[in-house]
């Protein structure tokens, strides 16, 4: 697949650096740094997963946490639309997390457990001011639920009433209830069993067929990544070391790391293992360098 240019990507990021302070004593004074991005660069095209892929520690999700506004980037740049993003008013922010959502890896944490799922769908309308009277709310929580497949009666239920792979899909849901053209998946599945990931996996793909989604999808499991991936960039500490379509990265993968990611991956007939399996064992650099450490 040809590149495109700059402007035909719905979020383009570019040079994405992140660091983060090690302090110590009372005055909290900085002692070493850590380096979890370090100059990222990527696009994201309307209707695209591209999927972030890498070890745990690799900078993968710092990136997606960073591009909508809970981590302070250090340097870089991120456009959406077309338009840099700075985040530095309450009206851009608004706008900016109206397009942007986020689903993280464990449903509970993020779900208030004092609200009912109704009041869960339906506070973000409120505050976005998406949706009239009290009949118009209800009918688009009716639709909400019924697209990621759960019955509307659900909704006077409280989180800890549900399965993980139901909350799952109610966080899904509300991350639909702004209408958004991104949504940042952060290990979204990986807590799930098998058969429950595979079906989040298809309401996913299902959602973005339908509704022109775009996916950033920050994933270990190179199966799922193969699933649902329409593009893979994969991350070792805080670089983005292999870009390319689905295929280039599955079937002709150039860099050493993303061979060792694909050896990993189990395979019922050893015969048809994609890479050989690495011998090497070598230790993962750390992220941490001293302050006067220039890249």
């Amino acid at each position: 697949m040809s590149e495109i240019l700059d402007s035909e990507y719905l979020l383009d990021v570019k040079g994405l650096t992140t660091y983060f302070d090690i302090t110590e004593g009372i005055v909290a004074r900085p002692i070493a740094r850590v380096h979890a991005v370090e100059g990222v660069t990527f696009g994201i095209r309307p209707g695209e997963t591209l999927s972030l892929v890498g070890e745990s520690g690799c900078g993968k999700t710092t990136t997606g946490r960073t591009i909508i506004g809970l981590e302070k980037a250090t340097s870089g740049e991120i456009r959406f639309e077309g338009k840099p993003v700075t985040l530095q008013s309450a009206d851009e922010r608004r706008t900016f997390c109206q397009k942007v959502q986020m689903i993280f890896q464990d449903p509970y944490s993020s779900l208030n457990p004092r609200m009912s799922i109704a009041e869960t769908l339906s506070e973000p309308m409120r505050v976005h001011k998406l949706a009239g009277d009290r009949e118009e709310i209800d009918q688009r929580i009716v639709d909400l639920m019924n697209k990621v497949n759960l019955p509307p009666e659900f909704v006077q239920r409280y989180p800890h009433e549900f399965s993980g792979g139901q909350r799952q899909r109610i966080s899904i849901a509300r991350a639909l209830a702004l209408d958004p053209r991104l949504i940042i998946c952060d290990e979204a599945v990986s807590a799930l069993d098998v058969t429950i990931k595979a079906q989040v996996i298809n309401i996913l793909m299902d959602l973005q067929e339908e509704l022109k989604l775009s996916f950033l999808f920050i994933s270990h499991d190179m199966a799922t990544v193969e699933r649902i991936s329409h593009r893979v960039a994969v991350m070792y500490l805080g670089q983005i070391v292999e870009i390319g379509t689905r295929e280039d990265i599955f079937e002709n993968p150039t860099h050493s790391y993303t061979k060792k990611l694909l050896s990993a991956v189990p395979v019922a007939d050893p015969r048809l293992r994609r890479t050989e399996r690495s011998l090497e064992a070598d230790e993962i650099p750390s992220a941490t360098k001293d302050l006067t450490y220039e890249p």
